[in-house]
């Protein structure tokens, strides 16, 4: 078994055996028994130290193919990545790793598997952030206590307090490795960012639960409720790190942040209440509320950290191979006071200056500090300005950051060897420390920590100073461009601290505001390498304290990663002003589809737009109009050079050069087009609409091939991977597959049922083997395409579903709809996955990029977003300016006007403008009818979900709600009040026109209409009612 030096280890391997022994469910001395080795040499291989020998090797590999621990249809390439990162001396066994892997596969079509040597329960394990700990040293005693504490007396809540640096994390991360088989679920939260209350239950709940959930609670006390009732169904152990981010500042204080306080009652109830999970938490302080509960026979219980012990510190003294006696060694411990993290830091100067001599330190008379936050201070100032400048760098990224991520920030150009050199210089001195991702690095939370106040601290000092400063100029506190997350937690942790600083000193608002500008007017005096993120910072600081940008002279400045998304900028100038990788608002509204090629991604919009962006969506292509309104669907071809669209009631489906947006040709339905899918070899077009076909055409002349008949409206549409395979799902519920592969003319083979609703989104997986439809049941049901058997079906989502997507690899399917939340699900263990939540209106449509590393998102709060699948974090929103009006109406003395639109508010004005608007609240979707009663007395809104509202417009409430009770897929358009104000009417999708009699509650219907009725009209004297259709016919009904 060949050792490496410490300077060599091979992190990336390491990683890779502890992700496969994890996915197996073994702990180290579970897989070491079944290898006959010892539990240090797979410590060994897991810290990259050594590698296994090559019948280790292979005994691994097959226990891990046993248990299904590589992914599935990659597991050849997977363990060939493996052997060849092992670095065996040995070639690769062909004949093993054929036969290894024909038995898999058999077992694969089988869908069993059987273990040759019995194994534990694997548990669901979510690290989250936690860090690496390749080597552990020492506190023998302190796991024991902890084992027995969490296995053998079930503690319910158990709190590791110590110093910063002293260890409990990396105690903590020990100890769930070794737990790993006593628990259902485990989870790790790290709070050093300090997310709201909110936040961290809904990730908890979405983890823990087996299955999705509804949206939370409203109440908090509902939400803990909530909490509770997963710990006690499953066992779980939850770690909360660095609880003291949400603890006040100063010594023994306990008590939690203002806007935290939400957290005690969690650790309340937490404590007190009966569940059959383990909760640990690891702070440097104590949180007040808890020392009623805790007691040697308590099931909650402290542990405080004492210094590491002499043999663990000489251990880690050995590593740098630092030389000293007994007595020096000792002297250098108790001076640091047993604190691994000082100890670490200490020991690079010892072996920088002191050529490794203990003695040689010690003999200097150099200042010791025993408290953690002063030997970084002192450590700190010793560092270069590069040096120094990487640190708050990784602080400001918040996230593992590579090399040419850093290289991008750097306002100085700098050569990647120096960078090389600080960043090998910082992780000698350990300082920083090799993140998850390979190739990338982080701080240790107390470093963080340290790092991040320094900023705050420095950048509020700058600003009162009004003298230029590198902290303000070579550092951005707000990436424009990064992720949305990140860029979220950078503004609580860094901007409004700033804010804060400055606001205690100045006190009133318009001081605060004078002192900004004012600095941002100095900045505009200095030349553009001297600006540099200084007006961004300043920026920022004002959009915080203001609430916008009104009005402001951001005149010739250099705008470098400014975020102004979302922000108001009324009369606002930019004139003369250079921009840097600074986001705006995009101009788009309502993005009703979105499509992924392998360069680009398009977004069809409410008003008949097609956007084509590029470099991974940063970079506006193309825009044309396609459509004169709504833009259903759209789909790239194989290749990517063209895009076919959908039109909503134009009826037509039209292809275009992805380049230059050149309509290259038009086909048209009779009637509303809903949705278009281009076959995958590139040779077809189907197209579906309310006329109740499926056209086919041929992709590259626009021909109609053939038109297929369905029995009602045709919704949604989809192509199996193997290009003759495609299906179709309609109004009734019903799924249908088609065959173009057999007779050269498409053929229905099956007809799937079940759904009761309207099947909405289609989609086959990877293999083409499963078809998943979406429906407004509220249900995502999978199809077995070869036998038409029902296999799942998913009921957890709480409205109706809309859009169904496969990852490419086929494990995630993603799920959409009118609530404002996204399903993930696992398809290799039939179970729910993740919830992602940040949409704030009903899920248009979603797809996965290329890669399946991430999953692009609309939604009709008229942004876009980008997800993280992995953890479901967002890494992107884009935003556009969506607020357009879909109807107005004059109150009956001309006064007031209301009107409705796409953000699902009703909205009076004045017509004088002596008072501000007033909003109505209530839908939950856009708004299409507005209309005031003749007697001024009510106000009627329509929307899609089958709701009219009736509202008292003096008070701004909601009267009544009106439905059409045994159609709940009915859709609701224009409206119009009688005359005599006595009845109200309302066009409909496919039950012409609806009439809501006000004074005896009596609602008056047609049956089955053959068209969608879009506006309504009475005659004066209230005895006819005339309707325009999407068929282009004015309908007039006998209304007396």
């Amino acid at each position: 078994m060949k050792r490496l030096s410490p300077r060599e280890y091979d992190y990336a391997f390491g990683q890779m055996m502890l992700t496969l022994r994890s996915a197996v469910g073994l702990t180290q001395v579970g897989l070491a028994a079944i290898l006959g080795v010892s539990r240090r040499s797979v410590g060994d291989w897991e810290s990259g130290s050594s590698y296994p020998k090559a019948e280790h090797l292979k005994q691994f590999i097959t226990l891990a193919m046993e248990q299904r621990a590589f992914h599935v249809g990659r597991e050849d390439e997977e363990i060939r990545a493996l052997w060849k990162i092992s670095q065996q001396k040995a070639l690769l066994d062909e004949g093993w790793l054929a036969a290894l892997l024909t038995p898999q596969q058999q077992v694969e079509s089988k869908h069993m598997a059987a273990p040759p040597v019995p194994l534990p329960r694997k548990s669901r394990v979510d690290w989250g952030d936690a860090l690496s700990v390749p080597t552990f040293y020492g506190r023998e005693w302190e796991l024991n206590l902890l084992t027995g504490w969490v296995v053998e007396e079930h503690c319910r809540m158990i709190s590791v307090l110590g110093m910063g640096g002293i260890g409990k994390s990396a105690l903590v991360v020990t100890l769930m490795r070794q737990l790993t088989e006593q628990f259902e679920v485990i989870v790790w939260h790290s709070l050093r960012d300090a997310p709201t209350l909110e936040t961290l239950l809904e990730k908890c709940v979405n983890v823990i639960a087996a299955e999705a959930t509804s949206h939370m609670p409203d109440s908090l006390e509902e939400q803990l409720e909530l909490l509770l009732e997963y710990l006690r169904k499953q066992r779980t152990l939850l770690v909360l790190d660095n609880l003291e981010t949400l603890l006040e500042e100063g010594e023994g204080s306990g008590r939690m942040r203002a806007g935290y306080e939400g957290y005690g009652r969690l650790l309340q109830r937490l404590a007190e209440s009966d569940h059959q999970s383990c909760i640990l938490l690891t702070s440097r302080e104590k949180p007040e509320g808890l020392s009623a509960q805790e007691g040697s026979r308590s099931p909650v219980r402290v542990l405080r950290l004492a210094q590491l012990d002499v043999g663990a510190c000489e251990q880690l003294l050995a590593e740098k191979n630092i030389s000293g006696s007994a007595s020096e060694q000792g002297r250098l411990i108790e001076a640091y006071t047993g604190n691994p993290l000082a100890i670490k830091i200490v020991m690079q100067t010892i072996v920088d200056l002191f050529d490794g001599e203990i003695g040689l330190f010690l003999e200097q008379g150099e200042v010791i500090y025993g408290d953690v936050r002063e030997l970084l201070n002192q450590h700190f100032m010793r560092l270069s300005s590069l040096e120094q400048s990487v640190l708050l760098w990784l602080a400001i990224l918040r996230e593992p950051a590579a090399l040419d991520e850093l290289l991008r920030v750097l306002v100085t150009p700098v050569p990647k060897a120096r960078i090389l050199e600080a960043i090998e210089s910082l992780f000698r001195r350990s300082l920083i420390e090799r993140g998850q991702r390979r190739g990338s690095f982080t701080l240790q939370s107390v470093v963080l920590e340290y790092v991040t106040s320094r900023i705050v601290s420095d950048a509020s000092e700058a600003i009162q100073a009004r003298k230029p400063s590198r902290i303000l100029i070579e550092h951005g506190f707000e990436l424009a461009q990064g992720n949305e997350h990140v860029r979220q937690t950078q503004t609580r942790l860094i901007l409004i601290p700033i804010l804060t600083l400055i606001s205690n000193l100045y006190g009133q608002s318009a001081d605060i505001e004078a002192l900004l500008m004012e600095r941002l007017n100095q900045v505009r005096e200095s030349a553009e390498l001297a600006q540099s993120y200084a007006p961004a910072n300043l920026i920022a600081l004002l959009r915080l304290h203001r609430g916008h940008l009104r009005e402001l002279d951001l005149s010739g400045l250099v705008l470098r990663s400014v975020h102004l998304q979302g922000v108001e900028m009324q009369d606002a100038s930019l004139s003369d002003s250079l921009m840097y990788n600074s986001v705006f608002t995009e101009t788009f509204d309502i993005v009703t589809a979105v499509a992924v090629s392998e360069k680009y991604w398009a977004g069809a919009t409410i008003r008949g737009e097609v956007r084509v962006w590029s470099a991974e969506g940063r970079t506006l292509h193309q825009v044309w109009q396609a459509h004169s309104d709504m833009i259903s669907a759209l789909s790239f071809d194989p290749e990517g050079r063209t895009l076919v669209t959908s039109g909503g009631s134009d009826g037509t489906v039209k292809l275009w050069e992805v380049a230059s947006g050149a309509l290259l040709w038009t086909g048209s339905h009779p009637r509303q087009a809903y949705r278009v899918a281009i076959s995958p070899d590139g040779r077809f077009v189907a197209s579906s609409g309310i006329d109740a076909s499926v056209r086919l055409w041929d992709l590259v002349s626009g021909v109609q091939i053939e038109t297929l008949p369905h029995p009602c409206p045709v919704i949604a549409i989809a192509w199996s991977l193997e290009g003759y395979l495609f299906a179709t799902g309609d109004e009734e519920g019903c799924v249908r597959l088609w065959d173009l592969h057999k007779t050269g003319t498409a053929a229905c083979i099956h007809t799937f049922t079940g759904h009761t609703s309207w099947v909405d989104g289609l989609a086959f997986d990877p293999s083409g083997r499963f078809l998943a439809s979406a429906s407004w049941d509220g249900t995502v049901k999978l199809w077995d395409v070869r036998n038409g058997c029902l296999q799942q079906t998913l009921t957890s989502h709480t409205e109706r579903v809309c859009r169904v997507a496969w990852s490419p690899d086929g494990r995630i399917l993603a799920s959409g709809g009118f609530e404002k939340t996204i399903r993930l699900w696992d398809m290799e263990q039939s179970s729910y996955r993740a919830a992602l939540q940040g949409h704030t209106a009903g899920i248009a449509d979603l797809t996965f990029t290329p890669d399946g590393h991430n999953l692009l998102s609309s939604s009709e709060d008229g942004t876009m977003r980008l997800w993280n699948v992995a953890n479901g974090q967002c890494l992107r929103v884009m935003q556009g300016y969506m607020n357009f009006i879909n109807d107005i109406d004059w109150s009956p003395d001309s006064t007031q006007l209301v009107s409705g639109g796409s953000d699902p508010l009703v909205t009076i004005y004045s017509v004088t403008g002596a008072t501000p608007p007033r909003t109505l609240q209530g839908h939950t979707r856009i708004v299409f009818g507005v209309g005031w009663s003749p007697d001024g007395r009510y106000l009627a809104s329509s929307e899609w979900n089958n709701i009219i509202r009736l509202w008292d417009p003096n008070q701004g409430v909601c009267l009544h709600v009106l439905q059409h009770p045994d159609y709940p897929a009915n859709f609701f358009d224009g409206l119009a009040w009688s005359p005599d104000g006595q009845r109200l009417a309302c066009a409909t999708y496919e039950r012409g026109v609806e009439v809501f009699e006000m004074t005896t509650n009596r609602r008056w219907a047609g049956e089955a209409f053959p068209a969608w009725i879009h506006q309504v009209a009475w005659h004066v004297d209230g005895t006819l009612l005339a309707g325009g259709g999407d068929d282009g016919i004015v309908y007039v009904w006998d209304s007396a």
